[in-house]
């Protein structure tokens, strides 16, 4: 029997849209990567192709010349390519002159997200914590080969450059004890700065669909995003991904605060300086949400990114701060309430995406051959049935 995932035609698109609605964007996101799915093998672009998708996007926004030079590939991440350049150009009377990141799609991705939400979140924290300036955005891939973005290339290092490098991500990074606590304090302070942004920044974010407090829509809607992608990627049937979802349907908390959710908060995801210690950038917000701000929190306490410390027996939230006093901490500074059970929920949630991610989402990928991170996306995928099994023993302690 042929799998309509292999090469999706309308009628398989439009019942999963009916079965699982999520947000409009996050819909035209995966509508079109199934249209998209079925065409030939994957071919990476080079490097003069990619600059040449540059140039027309620049020509369309800049009315004056410019001039792109030293272009050369950036690695990190597990999702997106990723190409730094210098630009020279006009804007209006003053001349300007900057290192920029292309933050571009593979042709399919372990997540697929939206280029203009990312652009929007960065956009609406500018200022309040340390984000690349953003400047351009492909929603669509009509200049370059396929969707992205271009913002200002941040300094700084992810880890201790005198230190072993951890695994994959971020995953596993040791600070140390003299720089913890000072990371940990910027860590927890900048996380309630990005959760207490101020409703009328909020609704300028028109990719983002309304999320009403005293309503539990908006979980709902993103547990229909990941059961969606679920059923457009698996390889094989597992019963524990439904009987997830359907237990965060029925117990999905009502919302007590918008908050702006990064989505993907944790160590391997910020930049600092090593000579000032300080922290001078915060990337990766394609999975950006507005919600619960106790999914941040269950995923950056989580078991993938901590360590323990010296001691033995001290476990270490994203390799900075203990638990506990990390959640004290982000308390004091962001004025709302860490509540345990929503903290239970959302690690439940949390392990159900990654599920997806990884036994759905990273296997097809993989298989298919279709992104540049062919390697790490296959690592990933190995990964994805520990993952499934703390989901399910989550579950077993809870049904």
């Amino acid at each position: 029997m042929v799998d309509p995932r292999n090469a999706p035609d309308q009628h398989f698109i439009d019942a999963l849209r009916r079965r699982f609605p999520c947000e409009a964007e996050i819909d035209r996101v995966l509508t079109a990567k199934l249209k998209q799915r079925g065409r030939p093998d994957y071919r990476r672009e080079s490097l003069d192709e990619v600059v040449a998708g540059i140039e027309r996007l620049l020509r369309h926004h800049l009315d004056d010349e410019f001039t792109i030079t030293n272009p050369g590939w950036l690695g990190g991440g597990a999702s997106k390519i990723q190409v730094a350049f210098h630009l020279d150009w006009q804007d209006r009377e003053t001349a300007r002159s900057r290192d920029l990141v292309l933050r571009m799609e593979p042709p399919a991705s372990i997540v697929e997200t939206s280029r203009t939400r990312e652009f929007e979140a960065l956009t609406t924290v500018a200022g309040i914590v340390p984000v690349p300036e953003c400047f351009w955005v492909d929603a669509e891939g009509a200049f370059l080969p396929h969707p992205g973005l271009v913002y200002a290339r941040a300094t700084g290092v992810t880890r201790p450059s005198k230190r072993p490098l951890g695994q994959v991500s971020g995953i596993g990074t040791n600070f140390g004890p003299e720089l913890r606590p000072v990371l940990g304090r910027q860590f927890v302070r900048h996380l309630a700065a990005i959760h207490t942004v101020a409703p009328e920044r909020l609704a300028q974010m028109t990719a983002f669909d309304g999320v009403p407090v005293g309503s539990n829509a908006s979980i709902i809607r993103q547990v229909n995003w990941w059961r969606r992608v679920w059923e457009e990627d698996r390889l094989e049937a597992q019963p524990l991904v439904e009987i997830a979802a359907r237990w965060l349907r029925e117990n999905a908390p009502a919302l007590d605060h918008v908050s702006l959710v990064h989505g993907d908060y944790r160590a391997g995801n910020f930049l600092y300086d090593e000579e000032s210690e300080q922290i001078t950038a915060w990337l990766d917000w394609e999975l950006a949400v507005l919600g619960d701000r106790h999914q941040d929190l269950a995923w950056l306490t989580g078991a993938h990114f901590g360590h323990y410390a010296e001691d033995g027996t001290t476990f270490l939230a994203s390799g900075l701060l203990p638990v506990s006093e990390l959640l004290e901490r982000y308390e004091q500074a962001s004025g709302l309430t860490v509540d345990p059970a929503r903290l239970r929920f959302f690690r439940v949630y949390n392990d159900f995406a990654s599920t997806v991610h990884m036994l759905g989402t990273a296997c097809r990928v993989a298989r298919q051959g279709s992104t540049h991170q062919d390697v790490l996306v296959a690592w990933l995928a190995m990964i994805g049935p520990g993952i499934a099994a703390g989901l399910r023993a989550t579950l077993e302690e809870l049904l």
